[in-house]
């Protein structure tokens, strides 16, 4: 079990995005399972999975690599890909950090 669990979390993808409101800096992290997922699915091919969701193969290796946040309706139509729910592909975590001093 330790290596299955060792293994998923090297598969899990994250992209990080902070921004500053109201001089609070939050951090904004959307962790995705798409290259587990694809792998488990018959070893599905990023082109598969982007014929399936209506993208470029380009588009579902940026959201798979972590550098671009998919749209709610592309995000839904990936999951709908795998036969899963939203929330097993994609993972949103909200930090609020203490502002920073000037």
């Amino acid at each position: 079990m330790s290596r299955c669990v060792t293994h998923h979390a090297l598969l899990i993808t994250h992209l990080r995005i902070t921004a500053v409101a109201g001089g609070a800096m939050e951090t904004n992290e959307l962790k995705n399972n798409i290259r587990r997922l694809r792998f488990e699915k018959n070893e599905m091919t990023q082109q598969q999975l982007a014929d399936v969701a209506g993208v470029t193969r380009q588009t579902i290796i940026a959201i798979e690599q972590g550098k671009y946040a998919p749209s709610l309706t592309l995000a839904f139509r990936i999951a709908g890909a795998f036969g899963v729910e939203i929330e097993q592909v994609f993972e949103y975590t909200e930090t609020d950090l203490p502002p920073k001093a000037i």
